[in-house]
């Protein structure tokens, strides 16, 4: 073997910095235990009578105040290293194993069109923002793209130039169509790009040790990652805010009050169905008082207030809007009856949410003076320079902001204007104050103050110094997970990890004898350096992620069985243990190299279509995958090469792996046609699955998921009526571990932006009869929603193109690299059948058993993570049989091809049955141990190894029979010229 002193460097500097980079994450563990000790000792001297809630509530809080208070001590030993410092060294963890919240965000344009347009009311404008918005939930076109196809089938071409141009805009009268788009393109790139970094400052400023935020920029969607938050609320708004700051000039209520009371009068003549003009109508008298009043009754006007002197006055807001009357209220100024009861430049927002009396919550509403022809405010937030958190004149908190030059003329102009009325300070069309003027403000400072907490007050400064959004970001997938299903999560993981590698450990033993330590310490070096790395370069390890390390302890070895089973070969031949050991290595080196070229393929399209959790697991199999081939091959032989110097050597078989299938002589191709019929049956069980349907997980159907935690065994019958009623649809309800969780999934008002309150109290009262009679809404979200994920109908389409597209790129990609490791379409003919053999098979299973099994079987990405990990699988063994085949043709000339093919399968086929034991077990405790979180990509891949260890041996090789008829099976096949000497077998 050539260069092992580069093996052995390589070999202990990987180790050094894997251990270097694995230590913070051992420090970080060991301080925040001893801070639980002693957060628990400090709860346990509370009082004795608090609830299990308020405990758990107490402890987690006083851990989180410890460790803000010890953020800057030092605690690595020697070294000094604060605790914040190595917080973000260590190896992150995923939400789905510490809790959290993951966002997907897609970057809106509608409100940057209508910015660089002319005029931002245009009718033709609003109709094509509207189309392409439509449009872009079922296809993959540029949004501007879109956009400009509408405007252009509507109005004809040429006319975009008009619509965008003007002095001092880059769109310029003389442009045609396409240098527009082009123009408008480059605009929105831009725009998307701002989106992205502000918001990164924006996560900055929120006081996450390792926040995950990636952008895809092709997609115009932000992926963010923010485990270890319990407040998601807070996080939702922190995000999807623009930061659209504006100071509007408001009608009093008695300037507008002829026009409340035409539009109330309206609106009554609509709803009794008396048209304009008509004074003959006669209108049943229960359906008049129905309707009586019906727009008053709803904004709840204020009337003149008066002071301590009796003297009058009116405050800013026109009226009080219950919460459960604002989507009645948006109904009714739809309409153009009421509508074109006010004046043309009133626009009424809703302020900050309030409590009031009987427990019912209000929104105060005020009536907006706009400009014509914009939605700009006189004064905008580009006005402002500088804005903190800081405290009123009664001592509350609110924010503090600092004009720039322009901004202060401007504010000085508006409240002389205003003395002695009000203007509203209003954040994304949410009016957050709406101070009295008393005079003119000439030195540049203003505030807006309210019913904030500090915290909130915090947030919104931030906000604002962060800058605004041209192209705000909206939620359109949601993952939300307690600390609690973390946890369990954390505990499974482990858990399926350790017995999988014992598992594996001793089967290499009992099956390889002392060779078995060969790959045990491959397998040992392989994860180590796997977490190492993905420490070092801050990537995130989750649940999917464990299940990816589970995975490559199957597969890790999988390099070692290959070369083993070769050495055993070149033994049975009669060589020397030197000899075997040199030809085993070298002529084991193509086909390793195919299976890890084959499974990298996959991974990285699976990397590249995947969102979520999916990526921790691609992340994790391509990093495992590489390090095996430098553990596997180059590790393994240094280990081998320095006890077969000493003059001994190890032993590859023991007793019972000696004669395992040693004179295999089965008669696979005089059988095919059994397979055939087994095939066929499977195809069309294949096409069935068409008409028997699959559940499809809430990724791609949308909607929301939600896993409840009771206190008590709860049956799905106990709520399905319930929940039926309450939400006016089927939910699907799932048990989900033992009998005290369910997860619900519901279509209910999905699609509706922050509808999330709206279906979580819907859900609080399909469950109230199995939950403790104590229990609040309150403390239903914050005790008993363990996760929950919210995906509107936008993403979920998106995942499901990508999900079709990555699964045809990966059998396309297969073909192609079949075809060139070959040179021969007959090969490559015989593995895409083979897969589409072990999808069909996939599909079949949780198509037919979708509601027999005990357990969830959905469609979701996780099922393509495994469908896609099984197609590599499925090929390396495929490929070796393959490449066994060619050398046989070229070695045995004059056989038959019947003969060729037999033998090749025989003789491969132990080293079949190894892979496939090593990866099925340690899918096998992964399934049992793993969890909830794992458990359908676990059962979908142990379908899958089936299914590919039996197309492997059965349809591949058999299928290459009858597609080289008229062809010698090696005749596209290069000679492959035998090492020369011993040093050849393996380079680097």
């Amino acid at each position: 073997m050539k260069f092992k002193g580069l093996v052995w460097f390589f070999t202990i500097a990987l180790t050094l910095i894997s251990l270097w980079e694995l230590s913070y994450t051992w420090v970080v563990r060991n301080y925040e235990g001893q801070v639980k000790a002693k957060a628990e000792r400090i709860v346990k001297s509370q009082d004795a009578n608090l609830t299990p809630d308020q405990r758990s509530t107490l402890l987690n809080n006083t851990i989180d105040r410890i460790l803000d208070s010890t953020r800057d001590k030092e605690i690595y030993p020697l070294l000094g290293t604060t605790y914040q410092k190595c917080k973000e060294n260590e190896l992150n963890l995923g939400l789905d194993l510490q809790g959290g919240i993951s966002v997907t965000m897609d970057v809106s344009l509608e409100g940057l069109l209508k910015s660089l347009s002319n005029n931002s009311s245009d009718p033709q404008l609003q109709k094509a923002i509207a189309t392409a918005t439509a449009q872009k939930l079922n296809s993959d076109q540029n949004y501007i793209d879109l956009f400009a196809n509408a405007y252009t089938d509507a109005n004809g071409t040429g006319k975009l130039a008009t619509l965008f141009s003007g002095p001092g805009k880059e769109v310029k009268i003389a442009d045609s169509d396409a240098q527009v788009i082009s123009k408008l393109k480059t605009v929105a790139n831009g725009a998307i790009k701002q989106t992205y970094q502000i918001l990164t400052k924006r996560i900055d400023k929120f006081g996450v040790a390792q926040p995950n935020i990636n952008l895809d920029e092709n997609k115009g969607v932000i992926n963010v990652e923010l485990a270890g938050i319990k407040n998601p609320e807070r996080v939702r708004k922190f995000l999807q805010s623009s930061a659209n700051l504006q100071f509007w000039e408001v009608y009093r209520i008695d300037e507008i009050a002829q026009s409340l009371a035409n539009a109330d009068k309206n609106l009554q003549n609509y709803l009794n169905g008396i048209a304009v003009g008509d004074t003959s109508t006669v209108v049943d008298s229960v359906k008049a008082a129905q309707n009586q009043n019906p727009f008053l009754r709803i904004i709840n006007p204020i009337d003149v207030q008066r002071d301590a002197q009796g003297n009058p006055f009116y405050v800013a807001e026109i009226g009080n809007v219950a919460k459960s009357d604002t989507g009645r209220f948006y109904d009714y100024m739809r309409n153009d009856v009421v509508r074109s009861a006010f004046p043309a430049n009133l626009k009424f927002l809703f302020g900050v949410e309030a409590k009031g009396t009987g427990g019912v919550n209000y929104f105060p509403l005020y009536a907006i003076k706009t400009i014509p022809g914009s939605e700009k405010a006189p004064l905008e937030g580009d006005g402002v320079e500088e804005a903190r958190q800081d405290f009123d004149e009664r001592g509350r908190p609110a924010i503090k902001m600092l004009m720039t030059s322009i901004g202060t003329k401007t504010w000085a102009r508006l409240t002389a204007k205003n003395v002695n009325r009000p203007i509203a300070i209003a954040l994304d069309d949410v009016v957050y104050s709406a101070p009295n003027v008393n005079g003119p403000i000439e030195g540049g400072n203003s505030e807006i103050s309210g019913n904030f907490t500090i915290e909130q007050a915090q947030d919104l400064a931030n906000i604002l110094k962060s800058g605004k959004l041209d192209a705000p970001a909206k939620i359109v997938a949601e993952q939300v997970v307690g600390p609690t299903l973390g946890a369990e999560a954390v505990q499974g993981g482990a858990m399926s990890f350790i017995i999988a590698f014992l598992v594996i450990f001793l089967l290499m033993l009992v099956y390889y004898n002392n060779a078995g330590w060969i790959a045990n310490v491959a397998l040992i070096l392989n994860l180590l350096f796997t977490i190492g790395i993905l420490a070092a370069f801050g990537a995130t390890l989750t649940a999917a992620g464990i299940a990816g390390l589970v995975l490559t302890i199957g597969m890790a070895v999988d390099t070692n069985v290959i070369i083993f089973e070769r050495i055993k070969d070149e033994l049975a031949k009669g060589k020397s243990y030197q000899q075997s050991i040199t030809d085993g290595y070298s002529r084991s080196l193509a086909p390793v190299l195919d299976a890890h070229i084959t499974s990298l393929i996959t991974a990285f399209i699976l990397l590249y279509f995947g969102l979520g959790p999916v990526l921790g697991f691609a992340t994790t199999q391509i990093v495992g995958l590489l390090l095996s081939l430098f553990c596997g091959i180059l590790v393994s032989r240094l280990i081998t090469d320095i006890y077969t110097n000493k003059n001994r050597h190890f032993k590859y078989y023991t007793k019972f792996s000696q004669n395992f299938l040693k004179n295999a002589n089965f008669k696979f191709v005089e059988k095919r046609k059994i397979a055939y019929v087994v095939s066929f049956i499977v195809l069309a069980l294949g096409v069935g699955t068409i008409f028997n349907g699959f559940h499809q997980g809430v990724e791609f159907k949308g909607g929301r998921s939600y896993t409840v935690k009771f206190d008590r065994a709860v049956k799905n019958s106990d709520v399905s009526e319930d929940l039926r009623a309450s939400f006016g649809d089927n939910p699907v309800i799932k048990t989900i571990g033992d009998n005290r969780h369910l997860n619900i999934t519901t279509s209910f008002m999905k699609g509706v932006d922050g509808a999330d309150e709206q279906v979580q109290t819907k859900l609080y009262e399909g469950l109230k009869k199995v939950l403790p009679e104590s229990t609040t809404y309150e403390s239903f979200v914050n005790n008993h929603i363990e996760a929950s994920t919210t995906v509107q109908p936008s993403i979920s389409d998106d995942l499901k193109r990508g999900a079709a597209k990555a699964t045809i790129f990966a059998l396309v990609a297969t073909f192609l690299y079949i075809f060139i490791r070959f040179r021969d379409w007959r090969y490559s003919i015989g593995t895409i059948l083979t897969l589409v053999h072990d999808v069909l098979v996939m599909l079949i299973i949780f198509s037919f058993m979708k509601d027999i099994v005990p357990f969830s079987l959905e469609i979701d990405q996780h099922f393509i993570a495994a469908i896609l990990t099984v197609i590599g699988f499925s090929m390396n063994d495929t490929i070796i049989v393959f490449d066994r085949i060619r050398e046989y043709s070229r070695d045995l000339r004059g056989a038959d091809k019947a003969t060729i093919i037999n033998k090749a399968i025989n003789h491969t086929l132990s080293r079949t049955i190894m892979t496939s034991l090593t990866v099925f077990l340690t899918l096998l405790i992964l399934f049992i141990f793993g969890g909830e979180v794992t458990r359908g990509f676990a059962f979908a891949m142990l379908v899958g190894v089936i299914a590919g260890s039996y197309s492997s041996i059965f349809v591949g090789g058999t299928v290459l029979m009858d597609f080289a008829k008229s062809k010698p099976l090696g005749a596209a096949a290069a000679k492959v010229e035998k090492p020369k000497r011993p040093d050849d077998g393996i380079m680097v």
